[in-house]
């Protein structure tokens, strides 16, 4: 007989609020765990492929219908105890967006990663594999200009970059990494005066995918 096991999907999603990189995530209001912290989720439909069931639930359970973020697949998590009830596989998404509202849902809270140092289930150790993709994305994809408005400052995106890697950058170095780049940024031909001081480009996210060069965390400022 082919043992049934129930398939969940889960999100990781990340955005930049308050200066702080942070996670959507849910106060349990049952057993198991308790008032613990939980990564929004839900079991997939027999009608409805993964991509489906994790807009869905970032509709539904996230409390997010129509948000700008980015779902991407992380990984699946299947060891036979990361849920006490029975044996469940969990296929997580990484979602990333810019500084994105409250939830609609009356649990649902945006808190700080570095926060969330006790969750629910395996959800912590799945979040914070969600947030080292999301850290090395930003070393070879565009995915950093996610994190930010439509149009955005060099100084905007370069606090991405130091909120996300937790480190700050120089901010000549970062400038001329960024803008040399290819295809990463786009003058708008605008500028503005919102940090004070000398009027500063306005750019949007280029055609690139990729970074040519890459932005390494690893090389010196």
């Amino acid at each position: 007989m082919v043992p049934s096991v129930p398939v969940s999907v889960d999100l990781v999603v990340l955005t930049v609020r308050n200066q702080a990189l942070s996670a959507l995530v849910w106060r349990r209001d049952s057993p198991p765990f308790l008032r613990r912290w939980s990564l929004p989720g839900g079991f997939i439909q027999l009608d409805e492929d993964l991509p489906a069931a994790a807009h869905r639930i970032l509709a539904e359970r996230a409390g997010l219908p129509g948000a700008p973020v980015h779902l991407e697949q992380l990984q699946t998590y299947g060891y036979p105890d990361r849920d006490p009830r029975q044996r469940v596989l969990s296929v997580a998404y990484l979602g990333l967006a810019p500084d994105l509202p409250a939830s609609e849902k009356a649990h649902m809270s945006w808190q700080p990663v570095d926060a969330l140092t006790v969750m629910a289930f395996d959800h912590r150790r799945i979040m914070l594999d969600g947030v080292e993709r999301a850290r090395a994305k930003l070393e070879y994809t565009s995915l950093g200009a996610a994190f930010c408005p439509p149009e955005f400052t060099v100084a905007d995106l370069r606090r991405v970059y130091e909120i996300v890697w937790g480190r700050r950058l120089d901010p000549r170095n970062f400038h001329r990494k960024v803008t040399k780049a290819e295809g990463f940024l786009v003058e708008t031909g605008e500028t503005t005066t919102r940090d004070g001081g000398r009027p500063a480009k306005l750019y949007r996210r280029g055609p690139a995918e990729l970074l040519h060069p890459p932005m390494l965390r690893s090389l010196r400022d």
